[in-house]
């Protein structure tokens, strides 16, 4: 366990992003974004007004063609994107990306026609084409554009909308995100650190067992939101309504089915994955009593829902951290272990917190030439060796379908949690095996629910938050500060019943959140990804290492074939009414060990 607060491996554990741009830096940015630009437009002084007159040979060469381009612009964007995560506040930095925005706009513009051309095709030629020898590589790609026709405009609009995007979502996006990489909050004394911190490391502090400190954190926190806070619901307001725009451009029956879409999930089975979870919100209050309890109160407040509930504070320094995940998915599959290692050994991991870095953790998957890239602000909490286990999921999941190709590599977000959640699962059997101490045992259960609360109710609530949202806005106008935080507050208690106080510093904690700002939709993926990976880890459970080959199948497959394809490898069907509830049923079961865990603790 960590004992050194001095940690050099994680002081050391940051990005070498030149493989993006072969180590030629800001200039193989530019170059990378210049030869896009020419080929894009040579692409389009072949193909425009042609698609149709294609014949199967020809589409190959083209989408090889195409491919090729967007490997350029891709790699030229992560580059900066992912150099500006780590300092948002370099003004060299943010000029990058920017730049990086409006030279792939005018990429993008050019090459509208093709999807456009090829969505107008008709049923019976698209088909025949697609059953090419040799279209493999980007045969789901080509039928699920052709799954948006009835929402395309004309190409004319589509180059408008497509220009403005760049002074409109993503420059209010970019905003968004410069505000809250600049939030510090001012500690409190008992917190034991000197002067403002970020505020992913504030909100640390929310899992400290003592009380005092929670409250006084959370308050912290509320105070460091304050001060941007109409701004940030500005921003909010100005996103809602250009959404509202483009869904009525589009012809998108609701807020949501955009992002459904995306996801190739219809509109009624998103409705039913939230109505399930809705119905049983009862699991998280269940839990949220029992920890009143544990912790000796009378119910719970918001800033006590992460508390630990007993005295344990395992801690786990960085290398800790890296050979407990790296043995643990060693262990499971030798070439996900061997993957993982990658991961370290070549820099691809930016773990340190850092003054004005991005909050939170994601995994990049650039293209399938270049390895994933992971951001951590890694604190040596044992959440963050989960945390670290969770994005190495995501990184083999990228580096497993690279084989697919650009257009297959990326999944629907539906499927996107699925490795991240297993792996995660994977590292906390190990964790909770390996601890034999009742009370510290207690502690992980706790912790793993709570993650799973999280994921599940939470996300599903945050989604309840953002239809309210978006349909107020799009009915009454423009939303005040007072109402955004009431509609939160809303959304949440439905959650939480009786079992946990909202207090009314809570009710502007929706406004650091990114996922409502720059994916609108995109947070129930993570109950829908969650369920399904529980799912497919019960499946190991019962089927131990038969599973394994048919688990990496899964993930090679990458986004080549329909969710309901790609689950249906492991043998989970998707098409189950009774599939979410089973899921909900994991959850639940995870609660009675924790439930057993502290009756044995008494």
């Amino acid at each position: 366990m960590a004992t050194d607060a001095h940690d050099r491996e994680l002081e050391d554990a940051s990005w070498d992003l030149e493989p993006l741009v072969e180590g030629e830096g800001e200039a193989g940015v530019r170059t990378r974004l210049q030869a896009a630009e020419e080929r894009a437009s040579a692409f389009a002084e072949r193909y425009a007004g042609r698609v149709a007159a294609l014949d199967g040979d020809g589409l190959v060469a083209a989408m090889q063609d195409l491919a090729a381009i967007l490997e350029l612009v891709a790699r030229a964007g992560y580059y900066a994107a992912l150099a500006f995560s780590t300092d948002t506040a370099d003004p060299a930095r943010g000029a990058l990306l920017q730049y990086v925005q409006e030279r792939e706009t005018r990429v993008q513009t050019t090459l509208l026609f093709f999807e456009l051309e090829w969505a107008a095709l008709g049923d019976d030629d698209a088909e025949r084409l697609l059953a090419t020898p040799g279209l493999e590589f980007c045969a789901h790609h080509l039928r699920s554009v052709r799954r948006y026709r009835d929402h395309l405009l004309e190409e004319g609009e589509e180059r408008i909308m497509a220009e403005k995007a760049l002074s409109g979502q993503s420059a209010w996006t970019r905003l968004f995100e410069e505000l809250t990489s600049a939030i510090e909050v001012q500690m409190p004394a008992a917190a034991g650190l000197a002067g403002p911190v970020a505020l992913d490391v504030a909100l640390s502090h929310l899992s400290s067992p003592d009380r005092d400190l929670r409250a006084a954190v959370a308050s912290a926190v509320s105070a460091a939101l304050e001060p941007g806070l109409r701004t940030r619901a500005y921003v909010f307001n100005t996103l809602l309504v250009d959404k509202a725009t483009d869904d009525r451009l589009r012809s998108y029956e609701s807020w949501i089915s955009a992002r459904n879409l995306a996801n190739e999930a219809s509109d009624e089975s998103v409705a039913a994955l939230v109505a399930a979870v809705r119905g049983r919100y009862e699991i998280a209050r269940r839990w949220y009593r029992l920890k009143a309890r544990l912790l000796g109160i009378e119910r719970l407040a918001d800033y006590d829902r992460m508390a630990a509930v007993t005295e344990d504070e395992t801690r786990y320094d960085y290398g800790e951290a890296r050979e407990i995940v790296t043995d643990c998915y060693e262990g499971f599959s030798p070439e996900l272990g061997a993957l993982v290692r990658r991961f370290f050994d070549e820099r691809h991991i930016d773990a340190p917190v850092r003054p004005a870095k991005r909050g939170g953790a994601f995994c990049a998957g650039p293209t399938p030439s270049v390895f994933p890239y992971v951001l951590l602000n890694f604190t040596a909490r044992r959440r963050d060796v989960l945390t670290l286990a969770h994005e190495l999921g995501h990184g083999v999941h990228f580096a497993l379908a690279a084989r697919q190709g650009i257009f297959h590599q990326h999944t629907p977000l539906t499927l996107a949690e699925t490795a991240s959640v297993f792996g995660e699962q994977i590292v906390f059997a190990h964790l909770l095996e390996a601890d034999s101490d009742p009370s510290s045992r207690l502690a992980l259960l706790a912790e793993s629910l709570e993650d799973m609360i999280a994921t599940v109710f939470r996300q599903v609530a945050m989604n309840r938050f953002e239809e309210l949202a978006h349909t107020e806005r799009r009915e009454q106008g423009e939303l005040s500060v007072d109402r955004l935080g009431e509609l939160w507050a809303e959304s949440q208690e439905e959650l939480l019943g009786d079992s946990v106080d909202v207090t009314d510093g809570y009710r502007s904690w929706w406004s650091y959140i990114p996922h409502f700002i720059g994916s609108p939709g995109y947070v129930y993926a993570y109950a829908y990804g969650l369920l399904l990976a529980l799912s497919v880890y019960e499946r190991y459970e019962h089927e131990g290492p038969e599973l394994v080959p048919r688990y990496l199948e899964m993930l090679s497959a990458g986004g080549s074939k329909a969710p309901e394809d790609v689950a249906a490898i492991v043998g989970i069907d998707l098409s189950d009414p009774g599939f979410w509830d089973a899921g909900l049923n994991l959850v639940e079961a995870r609660l009675t060990q924790a439930e057993a865990a502290a009756e044995a603790v008494g």
